[in-house]
């Protein structure tokens, strides 16, 4: 069921971070995440709430400064994406004793997904769905074509920075399945495996949805007999399979 949820939106924000090329962005707020758990854990709160708000911040502040400083956004971003981890290894290593949960964070481990987090990625699910389905239009603008939404009236700022803070709670809601170190992973490789394929930005989204559901059930199969981590299962076979749709294209396209 976690594994379901999160290719949900895993495929609908994956679509949007591919096509419009901020995987480096979308890689500097899912690590900057780990601030925020590392203050939870500090200040004895919930892990997941300090990655909510982590990742929205994060969002937010990287949005900003991609617009607004697009000649160093990368150094900036780096410098963002060290400094969030940073903090959190900082906190961490403050907080007594050790927690394992906190492993789990990083790697992942979707066996141990609790109803309490079903529902609360649920949550999360309704608010990606719902901010997507009201501004598909600005968000499609924003993606192909920032001028022309500019001479239409349309705020491209404010919908970027949405954009983010809905890729944000994308990583979230990823993070308990294959853990904060591999979630651009699964973030980015359904969506790019379905653009190779489909033109149409909602067709990407259905199949990058189903090939994350796929992806998810059959790493945790795979994984389940010989006792692998799950989360690293899911990301070899996704990586695997855009290896192998890769070269098979670029093979039917020279032939």
């Amino acid at each position: 069921m976690a594994g379901l949820l999160a290719s949900i939106s895993c495929g609908i924000m994956g679509t949007y971070v591919v096509v419009k090329r901020i995987s480096f962005i979308a890689g500097g707020i899912a690590h900057a995440v780990l601030g925020g758990m590392g203050v939870a854990y500090f200040f004895q709160q919930s892990p997941m709430l300090g990655a909510i708000i982590a990742a929205v911040i994060s969002a937010i502040i990287i949005g900003w400064v991609n617009l607004r400083q697009q000649e160093n956004a990368d150094t900036i971003i780096a410098a963002l994406w060290a400094i969030g981890m940073a903090i959190g290894v900082l906190f961490i290593s403050k907080t007594p004793g050790y927690n394992s949960d906190l492993m789990s964070y990083l790697f992942g481990n979707i066996l141990l997904v609790a109803e309490q987090q079903i529902w609360l990625m649920l949550a999360l699910n309704v608010i990606v769905l719902a901010t997507v389905a009201l501004f598909y239009r600005q968000f499609l603008a924003v993606c192909f074509d920032e001028e022309f939404a500019r001479l239409r009236g349309i705020n491209v700022e404010f919908y970027y920075l949405l954009l983010l803070v809905s890729v944000a709670i994308t990583v979230v809601l990823l993070i308990q399945v294959v853990g904060l170190i591999l979630v651009i992973a699964l973030l980015t490789l359904p969506a790019a495996i379905a653009a190779q394929y489909q033109q149409s930005l909602l067709k990407i989204m259905v199949v990058a949805i189903v090939l994350g559901a796929i992806f998810t059930s059959a790493g945790l199969a795979i994984s389940y007999q010989p006792d692998l981590p799950a989360g690293a299962t899911i990301i070899l076979l996704a990586g695997t399979a855009y290896l192998l749709s890769t070269f098979i294209r670029s093979f039917f396209l020279k032939n």
